[in-house]
């Protein structure tokens, strides 16, 4: 079948929209007949525009200087100033004043963020600045395209020469984390100061960002959609009042919501009014809010619907976890706990045969560069049960949070741990796990396997299993 639509993405700077640039974007998509709109996970606005009113609609963003489609975003943790995070020197502005130093268009992403928030990911960028302890300067890390290594950089850099040292880091990767390092050096001369420690991130917590919320004298509001689509005669509505009531800005979020600031008490009744006009709910359980699903993917969300319900059935508390769903490979994906379609099983078209591996990061911290597999090759019908039972293994083994209150980063070496992998289709035989489907018990050491055993995907042979270090073989990257 001919595609009918094709999916356009208009990027906005650290996730802020200004509510005149989004209604005149609005206003070419309706007249393109684009009925809903969504935001994506590197906080951009994406809208599938019907392949006939595709000229009409390249025609219309020239004339209004809209530009779509110029590469991955750069994503930040801007909203989250003075709604979560107010004890910091990072402020509004200063953010602001980063974004007016990219004078170019990333050719990779981009991440800015404030090291004592857990809204937005720290390290889903391929250059992922974090705002040290010491005010105007940053940490530095690297995740490497294709790879989902972290390098860190050796030393803090001042705020003033972020843009620059992004834009030589651009056109040096990929290279080898030390020679990088080297050779940015060699070619610019930036402002830096040693680290007088690493970096330190608190313990994961996803505010619930859902429904009105006061803040000081005002109110702020997030606005989360379970099918991830935004009407666009309500984003329109929703520009309109922020207009008619000197809003200057939205905030497109990390996980797929949008966010309003600043709203003032009189003001209120014009939001109440807006949210029933197009029966908006704002009260969705937290369990469905922690998710991240990668963009344009009904499948995923018909996936994250199925857990999800087994969650509200078998009453599953969620608190202090995020989940991520990978079916396409090559996508990445931020959360504790990851489920992973099987790439050998990705082209199949019967659902039944679809498998999917559970994994989770060290001490269920998201923002950790490496995964650990919980459960392989599990049937779509098994994966409730099972990711229950490994929220109930995070709470088991949680820390005293009286005794312990912040977590220290992933370091870059991950320590060894090692597999074996079927070569064909990237099977996993791990002895911690054993292979219940070939009544392999766990503890059963790879040298202990009996010399018939096969893949239980593919039926390779043992010989065809080779040893993996999981702190390197097992990255969800792009």
């Amino acid at each position: 079948m001919l595609k009918q639509t094709q999916t356009i993405s208009i990027n906005f700077t650290g996730g802020i929209i200004s509510p005149g640039y989004l209604h005149t974007i609005l206003e070419i998509a309706g007249e393109a007949r684009v009925k809903q709109a969504r935001f994506g996970l590197r906080q951009q606005l994406l809208l599938d525009v019907p392949v006939k009113q595709l000229a009409t609609f390249e025609k219309a963003c020239k004339e209004q200087k809209i530009i779509y489609g110029s590469g991955p975003n750069i994503t930040s943790s801007y909203l989250t100033s003075g709604i979560f995070n107010t004890d910091t020197w990072l402020t509004e502005g200063i953010y602001k004043d980063v974004f007016d130093m990219f004078d170019h268009t990333p050719s990779l992403k981009i991440n800015i963020c404030d090291s004592r928030q857990t809204f937005t990911p720290f390290f889903t960028g391929h250059i992922n600045w974090i705002a040290a302890g010491q005010p105007h300067y940053w940490y530095l890390y690297i995740r490497y395209p294709k790879t989902g290594a972290l390098f860190a950089w050796p030393e803090l850099i001042y705020t003033n020469n972020i843009g620059e040292v992004s834009r030589c880091i651009e056109s040096l990767l990929p290279g080898e984390n030390e020679q990088l390092y080297t050779q940015v050096k060699a070619q610019i001369e930036y402002m830096s100061r040693p680290k007088d420690h690493e970096l330190e991130q608190p313990s994961f917590h996803l505010p619930y960002y859902e429904g009105f919320n006061k803040h000081d004298n005002h109110y702020w509001l997030g606005i989360y959609r379970r099918d991830e689509e935004f009407s666009v005669p309500f984003l329109k509505d929703i520009c309109t009042i922020c207009l008619e009531t000197k809003t200057g800005q939205l905030y497109a979020t990390s996980w797929k919501s949008l966010i309003i600031k600043n709203i003032k008490q009189e003001h209120r009744r014009l939001w109440d009014y807006i949210l029933g006009k197009y029966n908006i709910n704002v009260r969705h359980a937290a369990n469905e809010l922690n998710w991240q699903v990668e963009d344009n993917s009904e499948d995923a969300l018909v996936l994250k619907r199925h857990i999800i319900r087994y969650f509200d059935s078998a009453d599953v508390r969620t608190y202090g976890l995020c989940f991520g769903i990978r079916l396409k490979p090559g996508n990445s994906c931020f959360g504790s706990i990851i489920i992973n379609k099987q790439e050998a099983r990705h082209k199949s078209r019967l659902k039944g045969l679809q498998r999917y591996d559970i994994l989770y990061t060290p001490d269920f911290q998201p923002n950790s560069g490496s995964l650990i597999p919980y459960r392989t090759d599990v049937a779509k019908e098994y994966l409730g049960p099972y990711i229950t039972a490994l929220c109930k293994h995070f709470y088991e083994n949680s820390h005293d949070p009286l005794s312990i209150t912040q977590q220290a980063v992933p370091t870059v070496v991950q320590p060894e741990k090692w597999v074996h992998q079927c070569k064909h289709c990237l099977t996993i035989y791990d002895e911690t796990v054993g292979d219940p489907g070939q009544q392999i018990p766990a503890g059963t050491s790879f040298a202990d396997l009996p010399s018939g055993y096969c893949c239980s995907v593919c039926e390779a042979p043992l010989s065809d299993f080779i040893p993996v270090n999981i702190a390197s073989s097992i990255n969800i990257t792009s």
